[in-house]
């Protein structure tokens, strides 16, 4: 697929405010609200706009203390495998969670309430999972930057 300047202007503008309004969008991008709309409709048709979603703070939520966790594993057979991500995925507290090149086998965040809770999700769940090697917790000091 190829994007030109209006559809990167669209995704930029939309990345900055999912809830802009076709208007104001087709404003910003220079284009009547007819042609933006259509543009956007094809962008999500594609694929390339995947959804829209609210970004909320997770402190309000009770998810305010964030821990980057690295995890190898002792089998990488299929079923090992399997077993070891689908139950992290079914866990409310991983937020992301990633196969890795080399290692770390899995990169995850996880967001809970406090350390606390953490240690609980930690011993009780993750560490319940057979067939892991190592774990490594990672608590940021102060975060610089997000994905929008």
């Amino acid at each position: 697929m190829k994007l030109d300047a209006i559809d990167r202007a669209i995704i930029a503008e939309l990345e900055l405010d999912g809830r802009l309004s076709n208007v104001a969008l087709a404003d910003r991008v220079h284009l009547t609200p007819g042609p933006c709309l259509r543009r956007v409709q094809r962008l999500e048709a594609e694929g390339v706009i995947r959804g829209y979603r609210a970004m909320v703070d997770p402190a309000a939520v009770g998810r305010g203390f964030e821990v980057l966790l690295e995890v190898s594993l002792t089998r990488f057979d299929k079923t090992s495998v399997q077993c070891f991500e689908s139950t992290m995925i079914d866990y409310d507290e991983v937020v992301e969670l990633r196969r890795m090149f080399g290692s770390p086998d899995y990169f995850a965040r996880v967001r809970v309430s406090d350390q606390s809770a953490y240690e609980e999700f930690l011993t009780e769940r993750v560490m319940t999972i057979e067939g892991i090697s190592t774990v490594a917790s990672r608590f940021a000091i102060k975060v610089l930057k997000t994905a929008r």
